[in-house]
């Protein structure tokens, strides 16, 4: 039976294929919202000089555009300051001049930041829809000083700031606001090959202390996906230049542990890696990678990590990855989905060889694919003494296609596979979008796992089918979902939270916008799923009844009443309570945000599990005294107490302290210091930073960690103690550079 139904689920995903398959092209639409004929960008012969100074004579000849209109936090108003931007290409490059008025300029907001760190700040910015398929675009932005930030933008306008190329941008703050320029080459680009090229632009601008965020054109949430109301441009001639990129970099590594009392070192390390780029086509790039080190990357956030039902998320942070990682995500991908991700890059620990492909085969076909051998479950077997797995390596392979139809339709196919000494798990499906009108759309998956460990009898099948149907306009938000996982599915490549389950979330949201300066917008929601637990045939249901509350200075206020219970070890729990949480920049120099939920839970033990109630607080500072110098603290705070007694079982904080010196745009020294009261531990990182363009990078960091422990020479073991003694420091140093061809 278990195979027949298998097979049953496989049959389906392939018809479903196959029909889609079959399915018209895209083709570009004009929302009738938005503009309604693509505009000849000006060609120039003479580049500018880009200086954040706008005094160079081809921005006077220089395509324009001005009509600006908000969208944050209401749509299509007037702006509260003037906008102007102007385009101009040549064979190589395409240019934007941004002249920014701000009628109080000491009050923009703008730091000297590393690259991708101007969340905070004022900022301007465009998106390419290279393709002009509707479906994204290349999201290009810079502060007032003219730091970057670069990502991928999806068709609803949600950002992936992951992505990072090669482009130069200046910017200048005076008397009546801010200027910047900015150039994009052709070559950090994929586009369609051919003498006449139509892409799609949307240009964006921030104001921070107004909460206000404008676009040209003008959106609508009537106007249907994001990326179907941009501005249709048209540039002719543009030289095709291969991208060939080769990063080779050294990593040196001195690792110590405390082992009977004294550091002992683990020995020096010298690497070598390779990472290289290939230009198949104009759209259509491979990636590879060699024994790539990870070591400048920032370690992770400390996270409350006792009483968890499920693992810990984190996200991507290791550059190789990043990079069209948005090509991977799935539809019905929503927040209460316990399938969190089909492709979650962090499975694979320490990749000893990676390969990627990205891009586009003519104007329908999007292929994604990523190879790559990982060494750490070997190494971690060699450590627990299993001599027949130990040194051998992981293997992962996902590959992704999606055909894109008219507007922001689509239909994709996953297939991704891990295998490991005789391990090995399968997994294949289709996912797609389909709109129904400029407000509505449908979404919906479906997988089949196939799983199969060393020495077992029999595989295990499993399936995943979701659906997911949204309807937004100027003042409601409406997404429901539906999903079924079957308690034997699984993705090694993947994360998932929950199996065995029938589920259906709902989001419904009413957005009014008072006639107040105070009071912006005010919402209305409730967030919520309810779910049959398959194993103990038990219902569910978790509500969260929300208002909030958004102002000016980047801030917003939410008041929470929670609704709920959970089936674990099949029996049901409360997890009924409420919560606040908010956050503003209350001064230039200052960024406050916190919360406290009071709420009922459950001490997750298999054998012997209790209803409790508890507390969870956060708070985050982030002072920033000078445009170079950034300072933040953290804490995070938890609590456990049994409902029986009221006896404390779990008192867990941690606090976490950042201070940066960004000496220019190139250049920043880091230092972190993270304090755990629970594992009575103390971690304390430096870096120093130079990054000239991504790929051309130097980084030189020290990190330690410390214990409550003391060593006892007689008893040869270690002891509780009210001192600290170190028991880990390591030092890294490494250098790459960027041969662009």
């Amino acid at each position: 039976m278990r195979k027949k139904a298998g097979m049953k689920w496989m049959n389906l995903i392939w018809v479903l294929l196959l029909w889609a398959l079959a399915l018209p092209a895209a083709k570009p639409i004009v929302n009738p919202a938005g503009p309604a004929a693509a505009v000849p960008i000006c060609r120039i012969e003479t580049p500018p000089l880009i200086d954040g100074k706008l005094d160079d004579a081809v921005w006077q000849q220089a395509t324009r555009f001005d009509n600006f209109l908000t969208f944050k936090p209401d749509y299509g108003k007037p702006t509260s300051e003037p906008t102007i931007v102007r385009v101009a290409y040549d064979r190589t490059c395409i240019y934007f001049a941004f002249d920014c008025r701000d009628s109080e300029p000491a009050r923009i907001k703008a730091a000297m930041a590393k690259r991708d760190g101007i969340d905070m700040d004022d900022w301007i910015g465009v998106v390419l829809d290279t393709f002009g398929d509707q479906q994204g675009g290349y999201l290009f932005e810079v502060n007032p000083l003219g730091i970057q930030m670069d990502g991928m933008l999806n068709a609803d306008g949600n950002g992936d700031a992951s992505f990072d190329t090669v482009w130069e941008s200046k910017g200048f703050i005076h008397g009546g606001g801010y200027s910047a320029e900015v150039a994009v080459p052709f070559k950090s680009l994929r586009y369609p090959f051919k003498k006449k090229i139509t892409m799609g632009l949307l240009i964006s601008r921030y104001i921070g202390r107004k909460s206000e965020q404008t676009s040209f054109p003008g959106l609508s949430p009537e106007g249907g996906a994001i990326m179907t109301q941009a501005q249709m441009i048209e540039l002719s001639d543009v030289k095709f230049e291969r991208p060939v990129e080769f990063i080779p970099a050294v990593t040196f590594n001195q690792n110590s542990v405390l082992r009977g009392g004294v550091m002992d070192s683990l020995g020096k390390n010298t690497d070598f890696s390779l990472t290289g780029k290939l230009g198949l086509t104009s759209n259509l790039t491979l990636d590879a990678a060699y024994n790539p080190d990870f070591s400048q990357v920032e370690a992770d956030a400390g996270q409350i990590d006792v009483n968890l039902r499920y693992s810990i998320f984190y996200s991507e942070k290791r550059p190789f990855f990043l990079e069209g990682m948005e090509n991977f995500n799935f539809a019905t991908a929503m927040e209460q989905n316990t399938v969190g991700a089909v492709a979650y890059t962090r499975t694979i620990a320490d990749p000893l060889l990676g390969l990627k492909l990205t891009g586009k085969i003519g104007r329908q076909n999007v292929l994604s694919g990523i190879f790559a051998l990982d060494e750490y479950p070997g190494d971690l077997a060699a450590e627990e003494g299993d001599d027949e797995r130990g040194g051998r390596n992981a293997a992962f392979t996902i590959l992704r296609y999606k055909r894109q139809m008219s507007q922001d339709n689509y239909v994709g196919a996953f297939f991704t596979n891990r295998s490991f000494a005789g391990d090995r798990n399968t997994v294949g499906g289709i996912d797609g979008r389909w709109r129904l009108n400029n407000t509505s759309f449908l979404e919906y998956s479906a997988l089949e796992s196939f799983s199969r460990d060393e020495g077992a009898e029999r595989a295990e099948l499993g399936h995943y089918l979701g659906l997911r149907y949204n309807f937004s306009n100027r003042h409601w938000n409406v997404d429901l979902g539906a999903f079924d996982l079957s308690r034997d599915f699984r993705i090694d490549t993947g994360y998932v939270t929950r199996t065995g389950i029938t589920m259906v979330p709902a989001f419904v949201m009413y957005s009014f916008y008072p006639k107040s300066k105070f009071f912006q917008r005010v919402d209305a929601f409730w967030w919520s799923y309810h779910l049959l637990d398959k194993p103990s045939d038990l219902f569910e249901t978790y509500n969260h009844l929300v208002l909030r509350l958004n102002m000016p200075r980047q801030s917003q206020v939410r008041f929470d009443a929670i609704l709920g219970n959970e089936v674990f070890t099949d029996q049901r729990y409360s997890l009924s309570g409420w919560r606040v949480r908010g956050y503003t920049q209350i001064l230039k120099q200052l960024y406050l945000e916190g919360g406290y939920r009071r709420s009922d839970r459950i001490f997750y033990d298999e054998a012997a599990p209790f209803q409790g109630k508890g507390n969870t607080a956060d708070l985050y500072l982030q002072c920033q005294p000078t445009d170079k110098l950034n300072a933040s603290l953290g804490l995070s705070y938890y609590d456990f107490f049994r409902s029986s007694d009221g006896e404390k079982i779990i008192a867990y904080t941690i606090w976490r302290g950042r201070t940066t010196f960004q000496v220019n745009r190139f250049l920043f020294f880091r230092g972190i210091v993270e304090y755990n009261n629970y594992w009575k531990t103390i971690n304390a990182d430096f870096l120093a930073s130079f990054t000239y363009i991504p790929g051309t990078v130097i980084y030189a960091g020290y990190g330690s960690a410390y214990e409550k422990i003391k060593w006892g020479n007689e008893d040869r073991e270690y002891f509780p103690s009210d001192d600290y003694l170190q028991t880990r420091k390591s030092f890294f140093f490494k250098a790459s550079y960027l041969w662009r061809f």
